[in-house]
């Protein structure tokens, strides 16, 4: 691994990594660890570990932007030299495991931070490097989730067509997973892409598959990284995804599911949904609902670093506008201009 942050990629780059990667690599690696490497056990593995957990924890409770530097110094200071290190293949496997879990972190806060071509560049390019550590440590559930990383972000980007292709990679990957969540958040991911490449069948289809996985009973505790991909926040996505089939009740009713039943346990994460379910409300011509549920969002947004929160609260200063006989809409805009900064 570079010791460095990786440079600007287009989306065709997140295509080159549904080539096959070097899976003897770390059969190699074992057997040509250079004099003097530095010998890697479990302890580090579990320490990886540990500080992916930590470090996404606060990530998920205040926005990417605010830890995405210490996830990179780790990475680059402590982490890369033990994956030169001397190990066993198990536990290397186990190690570049844990690697790909705190590159997707990174890739995660990077798209976080800022909607820029650098940052997005960044992004594509630890997702992608992600999918590779995870393939080279033979764990398709890492896979899939890093190929929904380069999905979600090649659909934000308009690349419909490509990011289409990356969802059906990460069914592919999932498809065979015994872990009901991680299969729940494959399927929600290609649902996802077809519905904003305006396939409806293919939307549904993967949607129902993706329900019908989340009503499972949940995998035993262990570091499933689709651990975190609860009721609440497949619902959330499915809300999102019916909202742009049109089908606004189904979606409103969703969103309240992720709120009101499955609960939200990080302020960021409830926030977006806030801001969602308002928007949603507004699309049914329920401007008092929208009103409501757009202020308790800027209770949940202040202090965060989101781009996706940065996102709805440019939206807020804006779309309020229209409702001049409306005396909240304004104090909300006014509110939203004081968060946003």
């Amino acid at each position: 691994m570079e010791r460095r942050e990786f440079i600007l990629a287009s989306c065709g780059y997140a295509l080159s990594a549904l080539g096959r990667p070097d899976t003897d690599s770390i059969t190699r690696r074992t057997k040509s660890a250079l004099p003097g490497a530095v010998r890697v056990g479990q302890g580090e593995v579990t320490a990886v570990r540990h500080m992916v957990k930590a470090l996404g924890d606060s990530a998920s409770e205040l926005g990417g932007g605010h830890a995405r530097h210490l996830a990179v110094r780790y990475l680059t200071q402590d982490v890369a030299p033990w994956l030169e290190g001397r190990f066993t293949e198990a536990t290397g496997r186990d190690l570049f495991a844990a690697t790909s879990q705190l590159v997707h972190l990174a890739g995660w806060m990077a798209q976080e931070e800022g909607d820029t071509p650098e940052l997005r560049g960044l992004a594509q390019r630890y997702y992608a490097h992600s999918f590779r550590l995870a393939a080279e440590a033979d764990d398709p559930e890492l896979s899939a989730t890093a190929l929904r990383g380069l999905a979600v972000q090649c659909a934000d980007l308009g690349h419909r067509a490509e990011a289409v292709q990356l969802g059906e990679a990460c069914v592919d990957y999932g498809r065979h997973l015994d872990n009901p969540r991680a299969v729940a958040y494959c399927e929600a991911t290609l649902a996802n892409a077809a519905a904003q490449d305006d396939d409806r069948r293919t939307a549904t289809k993967h949607l129902a598959l993706s329900e019908t996985a989340i009503g499972k009973p949940a995998a035993a505790p262990g570091d499933s990284w689709a651990a975190h991909y609860s009721p609440g926040r497949w619902a959330h996505e499915s809300g999102m995804i019916l909202s742009r089939l049109g089908d606004l009740d189904a979606a409103e009713e969703h969103l309240h599911l992720a709120l009101d039943i499955h609960g939200l346990d990080r302020r960021r994460t409830r926030a977006i949904v806030l801001a969602d379910l308002g928007g949603v409300r507004l699309r049914q011509g329920d401007v008092d609902g929208a009103m409501a549920t757009w202020r308790d969002f800027l209770d949940c947004a202040d202090g965060i670093r989101s781009v996706r929160v940065q996102a709805a609260l440019r939206d807020l200063r804006v779309r309020p506008r229209r409702y001049t006989k409306v005396p909240e809409a304004q104090e909300l805009r006014e509110q939203a201009a004081r968060i946003s900064g």
